[in-house]
């Protein structure tokens, strides 16, 4: 960092529109006076320096000019009320991450390397606070480290956690485990102890004084039905109620497909298109129907017309943008769009006429998009079928139920043609993950089951295939017309990245290919010669680390996971943003025959995909939340049981160990190992005893013992019963081998397998609150949030 020359403030500051009744010194002009005089000004300082000697209406409204431009991070306020400029050779602006254990980092706006900042200085702000931070020199392990000058801006005006009263004093333990400082409570109102509130912060932490809080609304009992969504929402800041414009535009809409719009439309009722989606769908966005042709097959992707309903600017829009997508939770949905238009008006319900924007594709004998037309239409589902029920007719074509006897030969088209489309997804190298999803069934008190591991089907990969050929020639549609549009973005891996990868795979006998730029294609061999071993999932898990998120972006830079030129998402614009973002692209060039005259700038469309891209990320951590929470919850019922795992992560403190088949994770602390000294070695991901030798290593096979269950901190303790000597289980493959293996796996002296007593000594000793029973009157069954189509959410 100290290479680094500082930039020109006249760089930085950018000339803004003139927001005042009189004139005002522009940023620019303050920055470059602030620059000139080479020392901190006060307020009154910068004014004499402007000849605005009269403290008026002009003195102030230059005060709120200067406070703006500190709380943007353009330049800082000292302790002594002077203003100077943001030096980026000292100074530093960015975000606070904070760690559950005190301690943060400040990750920096510009790309800057993390800066390290103590427990100390972690005093005066929370996680995701914006700050300016003066670097101070290098930490023991040779991090910059950094002093907090300035908090700029505060990102938690409200958090939600678990009420304690104890002597007349409340304290809120936040659920948000980054928040490591529990917040004083000036106000409880009716909240009691123990429960699950929402509290404004009324005064944010200082050096001297913790956050002060007062209760707004009390959520309900810790372990009551559907709490950990509640929590999930209002920790991570999903909107979930419906602003009353909102509601009043959806309503006006209607229930029934306008007649004149039917009218103005391509008429493709008499095709028989159908939905195939999961059990539990109540959201169809597309519609599937393929025939047979001299130069391979047609396929056509219907894709329910939200753009129509949806305009620009209005109130809908507005809140649809807001929300960025639909969160799945298990038993919930937070829909992007009111039910009425998600479920309703817009989704292609069967047997009644539904506003369609088609994707006709022309597919090849090679499996290969020739060309593809883009046009509104009216279309009528013919059927609401299942992934299930489609896949039993593949599996026994001449003996179709009843629902399917009409619908024979198109569903055995698109077989046919997926079949081809699987082939040439292969060959052009697209890496194929295993999924890992369970699915959370719950009885009829409202109590988690059991988690069941999902499947995907030759159904599944059909409609995912048929989704990903309608997205890339959308995609090429937007790149085509030269309009803004976003791209769905996945970049190849960085070579930093790649260098640990690599020690990795040599650890396990494995290899990736492609030099410093490996291709999908090297990745999917790599999975390929992984085969089908005890660890692949941690395979799978480090090769998915190695590479970058996907984000929306109006730069096309391929997808590196689909090894595709081009791809944007384009069939759920019920539940994404930026599906309907591709269609209104789609539709003006339909309508106008050029880019000309598109309601956005390029940046107004950056900006959108910086936004969906938060969302998309931000949902995801809230599903994780809730089902951490729930698997915690079912574990609690397991404590004492013993179960074959695999070691899923390597740190300083301990093994992190998945138990099969259900993905649930826990720790094995390093004093719960075999007696030793253990070193960390975090390239090869290992720790070794340095007396006995013991090693434990990623994708070790080992056995392990249900300790304790922390609910509120979504903690899983196990203790090690036994294990397989690293690297033996794991190249085994899981059959006969393996099983051997285990035999000769080592039992610990401190690992008898748990008696009957002893279970129930364990199960008083679980840390956090019992569990209470779930009440509820119906029999609810729910799968985790539904990934509706594997590579089409990539």
């Amino acid at each position: 960092m100290t290479g680094k020359k500082p930039r020109s403030a006249k760089k930085k500051i950018k000339k803004e529109p003139q927001q005042y009744k009189f004139e005002i010194a522009s940023r620019l002009a303050l920055a470059e006076l602030l620059q000139s005089a080479g020392r901190p000004l006060t307020h009154e300082q910068v004014a004499d320096s402007l000849q605005m000697y009269a403290r008026d209406d002009k003195f102030d409204a230059l005060g709120r000019r200067l406070g703006a431009m500190a709380r943007d991070g353009q330049i800082v306020r000292n302790r002594r009320g002077g203003y100077l400029l943001v030096d980026e050779q000292q100074l530093i602006r960015g975000r606070v991450s904070a760690h559950p254990d005190g301690y943060g980092f400040l990750i920096g706006e510009h790309g800057d390397d993390d800066i390290f900042l103590s427990a100390r200085q972690m005093r005066r702000v929370l996680d995701g606070d914006r700050v300016v931070v003066h670097i101070t020199g290098k930490d023991n392990r040779g991090r910059s480290e950094g002093a907090i000058v300035e908090v700029v801006e505060r990102a938690n005006k409200t958090v939600v956690g678990r009420l304690e009263v104890k002597r007349g004093v409340a304290v809120l333990h936040p659920d948000n485990k980054r928040i490591s400082v529990e917040i004083l409570i000036s106000d409880k109102g009716k909240a009691k102890n123990g429960q699950i509130v929402l509290v404004e912060i009324v005064e944010q932490p200082t050096n001297r004084h913790p956050p002060i809080g007062a209760v707004i609304e009390v959520l309900g009992e810790h372990m009551a039905p559907g709490m950990e969504i509640d929590v999930a929402i209002r920790s991570r800041d999903i909107p979930s109620e419906w602003p009353q414009e909102v509601i009043a535009q959806s309503s006006a809409l209607g229930t029934e497909v306008d007649q004149q719009a039917i009218a103005d439309r391509r008429d493709i009722r008499s095709l028989p298109l159908v939905t195939i989606d999961g059990e539990d769908a109540r959201d169809f966005d597309d519609a599937v129907f393929a025939e047979a042709k001299p130069y391979g097959w047609r396929l056509l992707v219907a894709i329910a017309d939200v753009s129509h309903y949806v305009e620009p600017g209005t109130a809908l829009d507005r809140e649809a943008l807001n929300r960025g997508t639909s969160v799945y939770f298990p038993q919930r949905v937070i829909p992007m769009l009111p039910e009425s238009l998600s479920n309703g008006l817009c989704s292609l319900n069967p047997d009644v006429n539904r506003l369609c924007m088609v994707c006709d594709m022309a597919i090849t004998h090679e499996g290969e998009i020739k060309r593809a037309r883009f046009y509104p239409a009216t279309m009528r589902s013919h059927a609401r079928l299942t992934y299930t029920e489609v896949a039993k007719f593949f599996s026994n074509k001449n003996k179709p139920v009843s629902k399917l006897k009409t619908l024979v030969k198109p569903l055995s088209t698109l077989h046919e043609l997926y079949l081809v489309m699987r082939e040439a997804r292969s060959r052009r190298g697209a890496i194929d993950f295993e999924s890992n999803e369970t699915r959370i069934e719950f009885d009829e008190q409202s109590k988690i089951k059991k988690l069941v591991p999902v499947e995907r089907n030759d159904a599944h990969m059909m409609i995912e295939e048929c989704m990903i050929a309608a997205n890339i020639s959308a995609a090429r549609y937007l790149s085509r017309h030269r309009i803004s549009g976003l791209y769905r973005v996945h970049e190849g891996p960085a070579e930093d990245k790649l260098v640990d990868l690599r020690k990795f795979l040599q650890q396990r006998g494995l290899t990736l290919a492609g030099g410093d730029k490996p291709t999908a294609k090297d990745y999917a061999h790599t999975l390929i010669e992984a085969g089908d071993r005890a660890d692949l999932n941690v395979i799978q898990t480090v090769l998915l680390r190695s590479m970058n998120q996907a984000v929306y972006t109006t730069r096309n830079n391929g997808h590196f996971g689909l090894a595709l030129d081009y791809y944007a998402h384009f069939t759920s614009p019920i539940r994404r943003y930026p599906d309907l973002m591709t269609h209104r692209a789609i539709r003006h060039v339909l309508k106008a025959r050029s880019k000309e005259g598109f309601s956005y700038e390029e940046t107004q469309v950056d900006d959108i995909g910086d936004h969906c891209s938060m969302a998309e990320r931000r949902a995801e951590a809230a599903v994780r939340d809730v089902v951490a929470w729930l698997k915690c919850e079912y574990m609690q019922d397991q404590i004492g049981s013993t179960h074959a795992g695999v070691i899923s992560a390597v740190t300083s403190f301990g093994l992190f160990v998945e138990l099969q088949h259900i993905h649930v994770e826990g720790l094995v602390h390093i004093t719960a190992l075999p007696k030793d000294y253990y070193q960390f070695d975090p390239v090869n991901h290992r720790l070794q005893g340095r007396a006995g030798g013991m090693e434990f290593t990623l994708g070790q096979v080992v056995e392990v013992n249900v300790a304790a269950v922390n609910i509120d901190e979504r903690k899983i303790d196990f203790q090690l019963e036994s294990f397989t000597p690293a690297g033996k289980a794991a190249r085994s493959g899981g059959g006969k081998k393996a099983k051997k293996e285990k035999k000769k796996g080592r039992k610990l002296s401190s690992g008898k397998k748990v008696t009957s007593s002893k279970k129930k000594v364990r199960k008083k000793k679980v840390a956090g609150k019992s569990k209470k029973k779930r009440v509820s009157k119906k029999k609810q069954a729910a799968t985790l949030p539904r990934k509706k189509r594997g590579a089409d959410s990539s």
